[in-house]
This record gives C-alpha cells, structure tokens and sequence, in this order.
C-alpha cells in the first residue's frame, strides 16, 4: 500500500496521544502531531500549512472546558466552531479527509432512546453549542470528505479524567457520593483510536462514505454505575459510592440528563461499533496508568471522611 501522511491535531491531549501512538504502529501511516503550542486551529494561515501535504488530519484540538465554556462561550466557540471551519477549508483545498471529534452534547438529553446519527440536534450549554458550530462547519465544507466522530465520557491514560480521579479519590475517601441521574456512554480513548484509525483506513479506500459516526461504547450507565463498576473491578467495595441527584453538585453549565448515542452508521463503513463499556472499562484498567491507581487504591483501602 502507498503511505498515508496523517496529521493529528491536539496531539498532546487525552485522546490525541492515544491516536498518535495507534497511528505510529500503522506501517502505511506517516503521522505528525501538533499540540496546542505548535498549531492554534485559531489561525487560519497556520491551519492551512499545517495541513498542507496530508491525505488525513484527525482533529482532537477543541476546547473541552464546559463550565468554563458557559463563561466565555465566544472563547469556546473560536475553537470549537471557527478553529473547525480553517480546518475543513484547509482540507477542502488540499484534497485531505478531516476526521473531526464532536460530543454528544449536541443533543438535548431529553430522550431515551439512543440518539441515532441524524437525530436533531439541540444543546443545552454553550460547551454544545460551540460544537454544534464545528459539525455544521466540517458538514458545509466537506460533504464528501469530511467524518465527524461524537464521543462521550471519555476516560484514558493521559490527562485528567473520571475513571483517575474516582480511584484516586478511594485512596483517600470511605465514601463517595457520586451523581445517579445522568446516563451515558464511558468511553476509553484508546479503543476511540482504534476506530478512528480504521474509519481512516476505511475512507482512503473507499468504503466508508462521509458523514456523522457515534464513537461512543456500547450500552449505558450513570456516573454512579461507572464509578461503582471501577471500584468493583479494582477490588473495592462498590457501596462505598453512594448515589445522588446532579443538584447536590451544581455547576455553572447545564449538563443533558441523557446522552446515551445510536451507532448504525459503523455499519455501512463495515465497521463494528466500539465494544460495550464495561468491557472497555476492564481493559483500560488492566493498562499500567490505571493500574497503579488500582493499586494504590486497594493499598489504601480509603479512610473515613473528616
């Protein structure tokens, strides 16, 4: 096969590196990465030579921040939504796919049932909205070429996240009250990567048509149910983490009571949907960042509240 030049942005992030380290296994994959400090999506003219001479850019640079969205939604938006049409005009020009991570937070949350990928939209926070911004651009400007890839809860080995802090947070803590009443998809960034690449494999040959795919796991549970899932995996007492409703913790964003994703298009790229999320959850914890964290946690055994 001829080599592929791959470009991944926000590669320094969570799911980032995990791409980049997918990638550079791929021996048809010549892949470069840009952190935040090496290309603002912000900047058009450094967009379009960034991805100058790349068949594929994989975009993981966004701002993630939502609270911090819901105080400077013009700030979150020139990332999210503007950073996103330089790099689908970029791409436009160049020839390249963009595959474009997007969130589940594009949708309401007041359904439940799966959202499928054409469901309407409708965000409750301007974290959503921002994004909205980004899909609407990548959809205008690559019709043909461009894959947006919403994802959701996302966990992994490089940058903070809820499944680190819920066993760090055992290492200290008897109990821990956690929310009960917010249903989505835990995803882990690695196996995300997994897909991503192989969607990019699939459209350079061909197979995958354009579009909007839901990276998200199989099945659903609340934050409570992933929390209590990891101590029981780890080895810790899963009724240590007591359910409660979102308001005991209000936050300045309005987070979707639902946001559980439908994953019908993997299929026309034949592709398989992302396994279910427990199952992801058990390998991610058998990996050496987590399992220190299991282990300091079952040494610990937590201590009681002050």
């Amino acid at each position: 096969m001829t080599t592929t030049s791959w470009l991944v942005t926000g590669a320094r992030g969570l799911l980032g590196q995990d791409v980049l380290a997918e990638l550079a296994a791929d021996p048809d994959a010549a892949v470069t990465g840009l952190g935040r400090d090496q290309l603002d999506i912000t900047d058009p003219t450094a967009v379009r030579a960034a991805v100058t001479g790349h068949g594929v850019v994989v975009n993981c640079a966004a701002w993630t921040d939502v609270d911090g969205a819901e105080r400077a939604e013009a700030a979150a938006t020139a990332v999210n939504g503007a950073g996103v049409r330089h790099l689908a005009r970029a791409c436009a020009d160049s020839g390249a796919l963009l595959l474009h991570i997007s969130t589940d937070y594009v949708f309401p949350g007041d359904s439940r049932r799966p959202y499928p990928e054409d469901a309407p939209t409708g965000p409750v926070n301007a974290y959503g909205r921002s994004k909205l911004a980004g899909e609407r651009a990548v959809a205008e400007l690559l019709p043909g070429t461009g894959y947006i890839v919403r994802t959701a809860w996302l966990y992994g080995a490089h940058g903070p996240n809820f499944v680190a802090t819920m066993l760090e947070l055992a290492a200290r803590r008897e109990t821990l009250d956690v929310v009960a009443d917010q249903h989505g998809q835990p995803t882990w960034s690695r196996a995300l990567a997994r897909q991503l690449a192989a969607l990019g494999r699939a459209a350079l040959a061909g197979r995958a048509p354009a579009g909007i795919y839901h990276g998200t796991a199989a099945g659903h549970t609340t934050w409570c149910g992933l929390a209590r899932e990891t101590f029981r995996l780890s080895g810790l007492d899963p009724e240590r983490v007591r359910p409660v409703d979102s308001d005991k913790f209000p936050r300045p964003a309005a987070r979707p009571a639902f946001g559980v994703l439908g994953h019908g298009n993997w299929l026309r790229a034949g592709l398989a949907p992302l396994p279910r999320w427990d199952d992801q959850l058990t390998a991610a914890l058998k990996a050496p960042a987590f399992a220190a964290l299991v282990a300091a946690a079952r040494t610990s055994g937590g201590s009681p509240p002050s």
